[in-house]
């Protein structure tokens, strides 16, 4: 027995009960501070998700109910004390030889659970991931106080022996997996066979690396939401079943043959599959509490004849009893994406009939897109509208980041009040827990680390002093001038909401993009970028002055593109020149490169650099250019590079090239900046001072026509559509630019989600003469895109195929 005396409690400890979460906590901490972590002393106390702490004569003693709670509230004690921060980027403490005294702080999470990841996180950010980077993202959740992270590594290795248990083939199972960063859409049902199959070494790897992740999770009293049988099966199972039901799913616009199918819930089987799923999980992993399955997420509902809420109960109950045949103790996880999402399909019936049969206690309601509720679609909170989820658990939360793009928005007051407000709603019903599901992480990392404080306090942050905290352990220091970049920042790109922000030339369009470019945007660059001489030696504050200057360039460089549709010889240089620094520049970034992106692929074999390369950038077709990051060797290699060619080879063929860049390997070599900082400073400061001259500008530019992509028969053409183009669209006009052949247009279409949500059908021509050629649309209700929308025409040249023009957005 061990005795601790602190100045709020006497707690004795076993060296058996010693030898658990508390060498878990400093082991994080060891990993964080090296030898400093001597300077802490870790202690269990009674409760539940609470820490104290003290500290005297440069030793800090925290007492936490776990050990999560514990490393938590040494990071706690550190940031009050303006002593350093963790960080994706990396770590900077700056220690005194002597930790300050602290007379006893005592923390507490009003929320049983603060909830991390979304399932495509899986894909956007850790597909590859290595045991070494997953340590650090462990230590992370527990030094923000994190305690319910998903935990969905290995899931198609458990599945396979399922269906192997089930007779299914070999060639069965690999008709319907995909290629590892696409396979969180394979486990909700949306996409099979792409860019798949995996081969039994891929299993085996996921495998060894999830004892590893579970074993730690564990030891720091995390608990793991692990994945369930969610309805989805190899189509083979049919010809072992003839009798079963199975309904093909459709999302996206896939073709036929990379679609999933989904079991009818009304047979034994579902039942079946179900408890094998969980039965051999937790014969390879261990007893769980937490299991997670989605069927219909972003997906119509099958037509099966019955009233749709009878169907969706009936799901309900299936999912539920299959995994409760499994394991008895187990909770239902869901997201509660689609619940925002597609309100004409779930509304206050549907929702209720899919939760109807499932015991209160026995579900979790990862209610986790609260931004998008208030601030993009303007319906309304879920939790409102469903009555707080008529009684189940639920967890409050945002979607801050869709699919990796490193632009920064998201309005930070909502997300410093949001989770105190619910707390407060009579609505809230049985509330459990706060999180953040960002599709993508490793950006916008002043959001990940405000939720997770919102998640330690009943009360709305004050964002005021917050920011003054954070500049303080992130960079050194909270001078005038950085206060001022931090106001700018919070009137632009921090005050507002932009889904999938990118710049145009991210799509391939010299259209003006989503990401925010406001001139606050760019002052505030240049504002944080005056603070290097005093802040400098922070390598936090040295990382977000080339991110910050990186993400200024490639706004002003939207105009130059725009201005090189009109007059290329003057104007392209320039933009490509851009794109050329700004690429440099983030070569010094810890994060934002391809290198490290492929690096990370290629550790499981080079195989999978593919798979890795595709999803950053093509992704399908038809969810194209999704994931819009800013990343040095991606900007050089490939966004560059298509833009430049789509100006300068009137034969470009973009899909060809495209295609052939995902199946090279590598990246090209560039050598940093010397001073990167300093450069920075300067490329901004110039960008903003040379502005081209737009005054033949028509409008807003979706995208451009070129004599390679042309015939002299009827084919089709598409160009990518923002969301935002999306909410302001009334039609488009053709406009030519150079050649000697007209554009002749015969009908226009929005497609969005493979979905036609608009049409127009006339004779058109943008050329000699120009005629007819401005198309007037009306969409459809309820469009939402999030995974992309085109405009479609169908067109031909007259007489030859030497034409050029641009498409241009009609807003009135």
């Amino acid at each position: 027995m061990k005795k601790y005396v602190m100045g709020f409690c006497i707690v004795w400890i076993a060296a058996s009960v010693q030898a658990g979460p508390d060498q878990a906590a400093s082991g994080v901490l060891q990993r964080t501070l090296g030898s400093r972590a001597g300077d802490f002393v870790f202690q269990k106390m009674e409760g539940h998700d609470a820490y104290r702490y003290e500290a005297k004569n440069g030793k800090v003693i925290v007492a936490g109910t776990d050990g999560v709670a514990m490393t938590r509230g040494a990071y706690d004690y550190l940031r009050n004390h303006r002593l350093g921060m963790n960080s994706w980027c990396g770590n900077w403490f700056n220690l005194p030889a002597k930790l300050p005294d602290d007379a006893g702080t005592r923390g507490e999470s009003p929320y049983r659970h603060r909830y991390l990841f979304n399932v495509v996180t899986y894909g956007y950010t850790m597909p590859y991931w290595t045991w070494e980077r997953w340590e650090q993202e462990i230590d992370w959740m527990a030094l923000h106080g994190v305690n319910l992270p998903m935990a969905l590594v290995a899931t198609e290795a458990i599945g396979d022996r399922v269906w192997k248990k089930l007779g299914l083939t070999q060639q069965d199972i690999d008709e319907f997996h995909t290629g590892p960063a696409h396979l969180p859409f394979n486990r909700m049902g949306c996409l099979a066979k792409h860019d798949g199959p995996l081969p039994a070494s891929w299993h085996a790897d996921q495998v060894a690396l999830q004892h590893q992740i579970l074993d730690r999770m564990r030891s720091l009293g995390i608990e793991p939401i692990v994945p369930a049988f969610a309805g989805f099966v190899p189509k083979g199972l049919k010809q072992l079943h003839p009798e079963i039901t199975l309904h093909e799913m459709a999302w996206g616009g896939f073709p036929v043959d990379k679609r999933c199918h989904l079991l009818a819930p009304g047979t034994p089987l579902f039942n079946q599959i179900g408890k094998m799923f969980v039965e051999e999980w937790e014969k390879e992993f261990g007893k769980c509490t937490y299991y997670l399955s989605d069927s219909f997420n972003e997906m119509d509902l099958p037509k099966t004849g019955k009233p749709v809420t009878e169907l969706l109960a009936d799901y309900g109950d299936a999912i539920y009893r299959s995994i409760k045949a499994g394991n008895p103790d187990a909770v239902w996880v869901i997201q509660g994406w689609m619940f925002g999402y597609q309100r004409n399909i779930w509304n206050r019936d549907t929702v209720r009939a899919l939760l109807s049969k499932v015991p209160d206690d026995k579900m979790l309601i990862l209610d986790y897109a609260n931004d998008y509720n208030t601030h993009f679609w303007h319906n309304g909170s879920n939790y409102e509208l469903f009555d707080g989820f008529y009684g189940k658990n639920w967890i409050y939360g945002f979607v801050p980041n869709m699919g990796g793009k490193t632009a920064y928005t998201g309005i930070l007051n909502f997300y410093a009040t949001g989770p105190a407000n619910a707390l407060k709603s009579p609505k809230c019903g049985q509330l459990v827990g706060i999180g953040n599901a960002g599709e993508g992480t490793e950006n916008n990392e002043v959001i990940y680390e405000l939720v997770f404080d919102t998640a330690w306090s009943r009360d709305p942050i004050n964002l005021d002093d917050w920011i003054a905290r954070y500049c303080a352990c992130r960079y050194g220091g909270y001078s005038e001038k950085m206060k001022e970049a931090w106001k700018l920042l919070r009137e632009s790109c921090y005050g507002t909401f932009t889904d999938h922000p990118r710049v145009g030339w991210q799509s391939g369009s010299t259209g003006s993009g989503t990401q925010y470019n406001g001139p606050k945007f760019h002052q505030a660059v240049q504002a944080f970028l005056a603070c290097r001489d005093e802040l400098g030696k922070s390598p936090l504050y040295r990382a977000d002055a080339v991110e910050m200057a990186a993400l200024s360039l490639a706004g002003q460089s939207q105009a130059w593109f725009a201005a090189a549709t009109i007059n290329p010889d003057k104007n392209l240089p320039t933009a490509l020149q851009m794109l050329t620094d700004l690429d440099r520049l983030l070569e010094s970034h810890p994060l934002l490169r391809l290198q490290r992106w492929i690096d990370f692929a290629r550790a499981h074999g080079p195989q999978y650099e593919t798979n890795a390369r595709r999803i950053v950038t093509v992704w399908g077709p038809p969810v194209n250019d999704y994931s819009a990051r800013l990343w040095s060797g991606l900007v050089r290699d490939f966004y560059r590079e298509r833009m430049r060619l789509s100006f300068e080879d009137k034969h470009f063929n973009r899909a060809a090239w495209e295609a052939k860049w995902v199946n090279a390997t590598g990246v090209s070599q560039i050598e940093p900046f010397p001073d990167p900082v300093a450069t920075a400073a300067r490329l901004v400061k110039e960008a903003s001072e040379k502005v081209p001259n737009t005054a033949r500008f028509e409008g807003e530019i979706i995208g451009r026509w070129l004599p390679g992509q042309m015939k002299t028969e009827w084919i089709t053409l598409e160009w990518p559509l923002t969301t935002n183009q999306l909410k302001k669209l009334k039609g488009v006009h053709f406009r030519f630019d150079s050649g000697n052949h007209r554009l002749e247009t015969q009908n226009v279409a929005v497609i969005a989600d493979g979905v036609e949500v608009a049409r127009e059908a006339h004779d058109g021509y943008a050329g000699a003469p120009s005629s007819q050629n401005t198309y007037r649309l009306k969409l459809l209700a309820n469009v939402r895109a999030n995974n992309g929308a085109v405009l479609r025409v169908v067109c031909k040249s007259g007489g030859g195929t030497d034409s050029t023009g641009s498409v241009l957005l009609v807003t009135e």
